[in-house]
């Protein structure tokens, strides 16, 4: 098979504790052919989607390590392949959020003739926080606005702590905690992220969302679901003095069993999931609360890997490969 990762910049990449290195690498164990390429690197040409890419497959006898080092040393030859991505088998788009809309775009024809994981239209719906609004039964009270009068009224009215999220970052970048104990910060906070200084059209909208106590004592759990079906979790505590559980905001990672609660959450969404084309996601949930879901290159795979010492590179090439041979 031919196999095509669209992703950031490899030299930027821990192959230890990425999953997309462990993706790759599992694609060149089996003697796939995989390519590299980055979103600046897709065109058109002739009314075709062409991309300049690397052929970056090695001798499959390799380590984690020898293999990543390998695989830099091919794009450091100049022999660039220029292809129509419809005669890929296989894209994985792992680019790191935020997502590149304009490549979406681009991608959108080849949705049809390409196995993508996971597709454009689905990465576009799913990209922002308010997709999780299809399933406001298991979702924390949520509210998005860009009137700081109304959002102030309604962290007053709720009169507990709540968290302010950006729409469109990632990694717990840009979430706070906030109170209506704190009426001078938290002014000056939600005129800040709203960007209060421009036209009301112009501001930003902002997720005010009820804050789940748990996640003090509890934090968060990483599901890790494919097809709709769970393949693992892991279970994220925050570091001394912070709250969020993003790994790199310092949060510590346990092993976790799923609990049916979690799993009733998981059914929920699958079919939803799976119809948007949304087959490799990441969620987070808190206690019965489903707080987030990851569709733009979740992570997890060598965390659980390493935990509960399974391989779960694996069970996504395989799906791949039954897909594409459907």
């Amino acid at each position: 098979m031919e196999i095509a990762f669209l992703m950031d910049s490899l030299e930027s990449i821990d192959p230890y504790w990425e999953t997309t290195s462990h993706l790759m690498y599992e694609c060149n164990q089996r003697g796939h052919t995989v390519y590299f390429l980055e979103p600046h690197d897709v065109y058109i040409r002739d009314n075709r989607v062409v991309a300049r890419m690397w052929n970056i497959s090695v001798p499959p006898d390799l380590g984690l390590a020898a293999y990543w080092k390998s695989l830099i040393q091919c794009l450091k030859k100049d022999d660039l392949i220029f292809e129509t991505l419809t005669d890929m088998d296989a894209l994985f788009l792992r680019k790191n959020p935020p997502l590149n809309y304009q490549v979406m775009e681009l991608l959108a024809p080849v949705n049809d003739h390409v196995f993508m994981i996971n597709s454009t239209s689905g990465q576009i719906l799913g990209n922002s926080k308010l997709y999780m609004l299809n399933f406001p039964e298991i979702i924390p009270q949520t509210h998005v606005s860009r009137d700081p009068i109304r959002l102030k009224k309604i962290i007053d009215e709720f009169g507990g702590a709540m968290v302010v999220k950006p729409l469109q970052r990632f990694g717990g970048e840009g979430v706070i905690k906030v109170s209506n104990r704190d009426q001078e910060n938290l002014n000056s906070l939600i005129n800040y992220y709203v960007n209060d200084s421009k036209r009301y059209p112009e501001r930003e909208q902002i997720m005010v969302q009820e804050y789940v106590n748990s996640i003090k004592t509890k934090g968060d759990v990483r599901i890790l679901l494919l097809n709709g079906e769970i393949m693992g979790a892991y279970r994220r505590t925050p570091k001394e003095g912070d709250f969020r559980t993003n790994v790199h905001a310092g949060a510590t990672v346990h092993k976790h069993t799923v609990t049916e609660v979690e799993k009733d959450l998981c059914l929920a969404i699958k079919d939803r999931l799976i119809e948007d084309g949304l087959y490799f996601v990441g969620i987070d949930v808190i206690g019965d609360k489903l707080v987030e879901i990851n569709c733009v290159s979740p992570g997890g795979i060598p965390r659980i890997n390493l935990l509960d010492d399974v391989k779960l590179e694996s069970d996504v090439v395989d799906f791949i490969e039954r897909k594409v041979t459907e």
